[in-house]
């Protein structure tokens, strides 16, 4: 796969069978542009087509950020109408709904920074890995700005509404012990330890049945939405799959022959 997509601000990995989706604007702290959001979707339509890849970790460039948001430079340009905001904000929710959407596990691993779009952006992940210097913010109410009901909904689902509302009106920084305390955060390890966690913890998944995996995965979406919206239909096939899988002899074999699984995803 090419590093680089359509900017230089995106890019794109491979490590054996995990994918990485790397926001690269580590002079503003890795704060997205429009062409950012519209290359992270163009990404992951890659990594979903890629049969190799099982796992998809998003993260930042630099060090210091995961994201720290939009792009605040970029507003005149990119948000300075209504019209324009219109346009952002649905190209946003088309990034936002990529990653919720994505059927293989996605993990968000965070370092230094998580601020506003950020953290939209990490609670369209699955997982949520921190470092202990990490901050998380929503700061909304102090720029005036409106968010809709489909960013609210996935803050809500992961932390729910009491924190949320915590989150919007103090508009102030969380650390990494508060977030994992809302429960906002799945994990929070030292800094120096973050990556190769997240590489190991993304291979333990990625070795797992990936029909299992996503089976889960989609029933646990749907069991998130209300009840007149769920395809339960689409749960029973998915389940079905599993045993009619020729992963599903091999899980048996495997056990039965005290090793490890060697499962293909059929």
């Amino acid at each position: 796969m090419d590093d680089v997509t359509k900017t230089d601000k995106m890019l794109a990995r491979k490590d054996g069978r995990v994918g990485y989706v790397i926001f690269n604007n580590p002079e503003r702290h890795n704060a997205v542009s429009l062409d950012m959001w519209a290359a992270t979707r163009n990404i992951l339509d890659r990594f979903v087509n890629d049969e190799e890849v099982r796992v998809v970790v998003l993260t930042g460039a630099g060090g210091k950020a995961f994201v720290s948001g939009a792009d605040v430079s970029k507003f005149e340009s990119e948000r300075g109408t209504l019209d324009a905001t219109r346009h952002y904000g649905a190209t946003v929710e088309e990034a936002y709904a990529a990653v919720q959407q994505f059927p293989k596990p996605t993990i968000a691993m965070i370092r230094g920074y998580c601020i506003g779009g950020g953290v939209g952006l990490a609670v369209c992940c699955d997982l949520r890995i921190c470092s202990d210097n990490s901050r998380f913010a929503v700061p909304a109410a102090k720029l005036g700005l409106g968010y809709g009901y489909a960013g609210l909904r996935r803050l809500i689902d992961v932390v729910g509404p009491a924190f949320a509302r915590e989150i919007f009106f103090t508009a102030r920084q969380f650390d990494a012990e508060e977030a994992r305390h809302m429960g906002l955060i799945n994990r929070v390890v030292p800094e120096a330890e973050l990556e190769t966690y997240v590489k190991n913890y993304a291979e333990t998944i990625a070795a797992n049945a990936p029909l299992t995996v996503k089976a889960v995965k989609y029933i646990v979406g749907e069991a998130m939405k209300d009840e007149s919206e769920r395809n339960l239909a689409r749960c029973a096939e998915l389940v079905e799959e599993c045993f009619a899988s020729n992963d599903f002899i091999e899980g048996r074999r495997a056990f039965m022959e005290k090793r490890k699984p060697a499962f293909t995803g059929r």
